[in-house]
């Protein structure tokens, strides 16, 4: 079964906020909540986990659409999208309001904190889920929010490609954080259609010197061939196996803004 491609995570199901997903679970040291692209925990979803775990960190991987261990392949996408989109729990299209299951990831990272101890958590949110990270920061114990390629809302407009998918009122919260010293890392590919730089300047004005852009340039002729089609930055479109190839290095960088937050430094005795 695709699912036993996971068996080094242990899975519990947990309910909260009206809400029931199963969560997969590895490692030690302070919880950062790995948050599936579309279509789910896809074997390079699950290679990311297994990279947080090796820096240290418990990986908490909920699962909230698509089959878990199965490839990221047009089929699973068939399957997976359309529920996904029309779901109430993502509110996929809505321009001023944040993800009903943004409530439910709250209470995961309250509940990982309290097993994981650490001053906080940290939380990686991909495509479809690019921009959840942002919604669980109105809570004070998200302290290292990462952003890869946050895609919603899905829309054709300018306004939808520069919405950042908050209810107003989680937009003061998130602004007042990063006033407060909260940082937010985020990342995309240049030529991206579903993350454009819209959503990166609308991050900009929102969170000024606290907003950290890593851009990879995926434009015609580029130096590392990167196709105009890439998006997945941290599983489908990296090369993790080339220490100067952008991707790889987004994803060390990624590493580091985590570690530096839920590990700082020892203080001088």
């Amino acid at each position: 079964m695709a699912r036993d491609l996971l068996d080094d995570f242990s899975r519990t199901v947990f309910t909260a906020a009206g809400f029931t997903h199963d969560v997969y679970r590895a490692g030690s040291g302070p919880a950062v909540i790995v948050i599936a692209e579309l279509p789910g925990v896809t074997p390079r979803v699950a290679d990311f986990a297994r990279v947080v775990v090796e820096h240290g960190f418990t990986a908490w991987m909920p699962s909230l659409f698509g089959r878990d261990g199965m490839p990221a392949n047009l089929g699973e996408y068939l399957r997976s999208v359309p529920k996904a989109c029309v779901s109430r729990e993502f509110a996929a299209f809505a321009t001023n309001t944040t993800s009903p299951v943004t409530r439910w990831l709250r209470a995961l990272a309250a509940h990982a904190h309290d097993e994981c101890g650490g001053p906080g958590v940290g939380a990686v949110g991909m495509c479809f889920t690019g921009g959840f990270a942002l919604g669980m920061m109105v809570d004070e114990i998200m302290i290292a929010p990462v952003l890869s390629q946050p895609s919603l809302p899905i829309g054709l407009t300018k306004q939808s490609r520069a919405s950042l998918h908050l209810a107003p009122a989680d937009r003061a919260a998130v602004e007042a954080r990063a006033a407060a010293g909260v940082c937010v890392l985020g990342l995309r590919f240049t030529g991206d259609p579903l993350c454009t730089e819209d959503r990166f300047e609308s991050l900009r004005r929102l969170l000024g010197d606290r907003f950290i852009g890593v851009e990879i340039d995926s434009s015609s002729g580029n130096a590392f061939g990167i196709g105009s089609k890439a998006h997945s930055v941290l599983t489908e479109d990296l090369v993790a196996d080339d220490p100067a190839h952008p991707t790889a290095q987004a994803l060390e960088q990624v590493i580091d803004f985590v570690r530096e937050r839920l590990r700082p430094p020892n203080p001088p005795a």
